[in-house]
């Protein structure tokens, strides 16, 4: 495996970069900004993004788009849709979401939804909104029972698989990425007792602890991203399910380090902090990997 990004996936990951830095919310307010929400949603809409994988990008080029995403929360639907593209490109189904459980997820403004039961592919007409922790992505309840549209080879269904644990990883280290960011300018710029917070050790040390989560974190990623189209699909699998268990925890840590770095401030509705931590608890439920799954021992 060859670590290094292409050009081209660095040219792809700057771009995703700026698109989120430029309309991505900057506070808690920003979430109910309509007209915000409608310039994200037309921007993400012209790049074609969505069907990333019908337009033949690989798995790589996949999570490098969803993590500087979930760096900056954005929340118009991104990773239901490239998932349900990657699957409903294999039955001749296109603009959906994926069901996770019972419901739509990532749903908003989508009107059907696609899931993979054992290798059948599975369609539903999206309902209503239904209540979720996670405060940029919506989910929905389903019109009636899912219908089959169409049944998958084995293989193609567990490369499926692979790719959705890689873009939740994906979504899950762009946003410890994000959280770990505000929390390291808050310290920068808060003092207590006449020094900015940042230059205490205790301080100090859970930063570069949470910094040192993110950087393993994007190294499984890197491989768990790589596997999905190189490896044996057996393979690819438990590669996508280590990442997704390292992940999950990591990025659970570093979004609750940053809550704890914001002290008091960090418990409040204002403070952007709990919308990271909001959103990595959902995406770690999110295809869940279990330790029994993987043939290895891992604490």
């Amino acid at each position: 495996m060859d670590a290094r990004l292409t050009a081209e996936q660095r040219q792809l990951r700057d771009t995703a970069a700026r698109l989120a830095d430029d309309l991505g919310p900057g506070s808690v307010l920003d979430l109910d900004d309509e007209d915000r929400i409608a310039r994200l949603e037309k921007a993400v809409g012209s790049t074609g993004w969505r069907t990333l994988r019908s337009d033949g990008a690989s798995g790589v080029e996949v999570a490098l788009v969803v993590e500087e995403f979930g760096r900056r929360l954005v929340d118009v639907p991104f990773l239901g849709p490239v998932l349900a593209d990657d699957l409903g490109r294999h039955v001749g189904v296109s603009s959906a979401t994926v069901v996770v459980g019972a419901t739509a997820r990532d749903a908003r403004g989508v009107r059907r939804a696609l899931a993979l039961d054992g290798n059948r592919v599975l369609t539903a007409e999206v309902g209503p909104p239904a209540p979720g922790a996670d405060l940029t992505r919506g989910n929905a309840s389903l019109h009636g029972r899912p219908e089959p549209v169409g049944v998958l080879p084995d293989e193609v269904a567990e490369r499926w698989r692979a790719l959705a644990l890689v873009a939740t990883c994906a979504d899950l280290v762009g946003t410890a990425r994000g959280a770990h960011a505000l929390a390291c300018d808050h310290a920068k710029v808060r003092e207590q007792y006449g020094r900015t917070i940042g230059s205490y050790q205790a301080v100090a040390h859970l930063l570069a602890e949470g910094l040192a989560l993110i950087e393993g974190s994007v190294s499984v990623l890197r491989h768990a991203a790589w596997a999905v189209d190189e490896l044996p699909v057996a393979e690819a699998l438990r590669a996508a399910r280590i990442a997704k268990l390292y992940c999950a925890r990591a990025a659970r840590t570093v979004c609750e380090t940053a809550v704890q770095v914001h002290g008091g401030i960090g418990n409040t509705w204002e403070c952007l902090a709990h919308v990271h931590l909001r959103r990595a608890l959902t995406s770690a439920e999110l295809f869940p990997a279990r330790l029994e799954e993987i043939d290895c021992g891992l604490s």
